[in-house]
């Protein structure tokens, strides 16, 4: 019998396949096994895309690797100057993001691939030179790496948090995990914040879309 929660996961789940086959995921899943990080959905890499389209970018930041998904979604939007920041603690995951953005034809000059610390990285790159900021990190990090990618936004950039329903948990409210609170703080502070405009979709495990004015 069909049900209200039936049909809303139904259209999320026709949703999640409109990309169709996709060779590009198909390697980052493989890859990702190698690497042991669970890789972004088809509908969030399809959404990074997009997104990346819409805004027109050319400097991006990608901040938490994995096998290197987001960054091709994202690279495949941008501008064809488009130049990828990305940063990553594990140096497995820097290594397999490079590997897949070289076969689907990213040039390495048009990548800076950091294997490092992103709070100690972060302070670092230059203020309002970004385009285009994406963030797939712990709940407990990701109110940090908000603060900062606003930092590095001009006017008009764009910021992308994954995993902003934290595994769909953030919805229930008798959840209290410390990453669950983490990311409904990031939701508020967003949300209350007069200098952006935000959004939070369903797409894949929720993505929080920022826009800086």
């Amino acid at each position: 019998m069909s049900t209200p929660e039936k049909n809303k996961y139904a259209s999320w789940a026709y949703a999640e396949e409109h990309s169709g086959q996709d060779s590009l995921l198909e390697q980052a899943r493989h890859r990702s096994a190698d690497v042991g990080t669970e890789p972004i959905s088809d509908g969030t890499a399809a959404a990074l895309t997009t997104f990346a389209a819409a805004c027109g970018a050319r400097n991006i930041v990608g901040i938490g690797l994995g096998a290197g998904l987001a960054g091709a979604a994202l690279m495949r939007g941008a501008t064809s100057d488009a130049v990828l920041t990305g940063i990553d603690a594990d140096v497995d995951s820097v290594g397999a993001t490079r590997q897949l953005l070289r076969s689907i034809g990213v040039q390495s000059s048009r990548t800076r691939l950091i294997s490092g610390k992103a709070a100690e990285v972060l302070p670092r790159l230059t203020p309002r030179g970004y385009d285009l900021v994406f963030i797939d990190a712990a709940g407990e990090s990701a109110a940090d790496y908000v603060q900062h990618g606003l930092r590095l936004l001009h006017s008009g950039g764009t910021l992308i948090l994954n995993d902003a329903l934290d595994a769909d948990r953030v919805p229930k409210p008798a959840v209290r995990e410390t990453s669950t609170q983490a990311m409904r703080r990031v939701e508020a502070m967003l949300r209350e914040d007069d200098n952006v405009v935000s959004a939070l979709f369903s797409t894949g495990t929720g993505l929080l879309v920022a826009v800086k004015r």
